[in-house]
């Protein structure tokens, strides 16, 4: 197994020192994203939730600490999965991670069906490519989107949510992927500020709805005062306090 060493590793806080993570020093490193998206499901206490990719768990801890859940996760890369495990212990969170790809879940998971599907799939098809191999296969767009959309609504109860975040210049492949498998379709881009365009959005979707596609106001990210970049008060609420987005 290609586990990652004490050594390789950094202690890292999120929710105002909450919530405390260990991550390797070179690869990819869970920023904000991951805590937009857990801020973003609309889970309810002890449903099940299962992320597809789910790293060093993140996403799925900081769900944990804003309602109770129970935690399942799929990570490809051991060393990150490895992490994922002791961080879980670390924190006194119950998960359980699974090493498979999209396609190749356990029986366990396959035969389960759960309330919640949360993803931070990989984004990017082009540009250069890291020195980290382990941070390309987080970040790179390897399976289709279509991929982790499908495996997402299939692992689904009927009226289950599905919960992504992704780059804006996925969402058409996004929508086009949630067609005829999931309606209620709800869109909450992110904005670094004012004059930006989003280069963020949350989508949320439900399986077998008929509801109508809607788009939501922005949640802007960052403020500008005396010159300097902070964020702005409802993002602090979110990342500090873990406040949920709400749509």
């Amino acid at each position: 197994m290609n586990l990652f060493s004490k050594s390789e590793t950094s202690r890292d806080y999120f929710l105002d020192r909450g919530l405390t993570i260990y991550q390797p020093i070179k690869g990819y490193r869970a920023a904000t994203d991951p805590v937009f998206l857990a801020a973003a499901c609309p889970a309810k206490k002890g449903q099940d939730i299962l992320e597809l990719g789910c790293g060093v768990g993140t996403a799925s801890f900081c769900l944990y600490k804003r309602v109770k859940v129970n935690l399942t996760g799929i990570e490809i890369q051991e060393g990150y999965a490895d992490l994922a495990i002791k961080n879980g212990r670390l924190n006194s969170i119950p998960i359980d991670v699974e090493v498979c790809d999209l396609v190749h879940m356990p029986k366990k998971i396959k035969n389960k069906t759960f309330d919640q599907i949360i993803i931070n799939p990989p984004y990017y098809s082009e540009g250069t490519l890291s020195n980290d191999d382990g941070k390309n296969k987080s970040t790179r767009i390897d399976d289709p989107l279509s991929s982790w959309v499908d495996q997402g609504i299939r692992r689904l109860k009927p009226k289950g949510w599905i919960t992504i975040i992704n780059k804006a210049e996925n969402l058409t492949e996004t929508l086009i992927s949630l067609n005829e498998k999931a309606g209620d379709i709800q869109i909450k881009p992110l904005t670094s500020s004012k004059c930006k365009t989003a280069n963020r959005v949350i989508i949320r979707a439900k399986k077998n709805s008929k509801g109508i596609t809607k788009i939501y106001s922005p949640l802007l990210v960052h403020t500008v005062q005396g010159g300097s970049k902070k964020f702005s008060d409802l993002a602090e609420n979110i990342l500090r306090k873990n406040y949920p987005i709400i749509f």
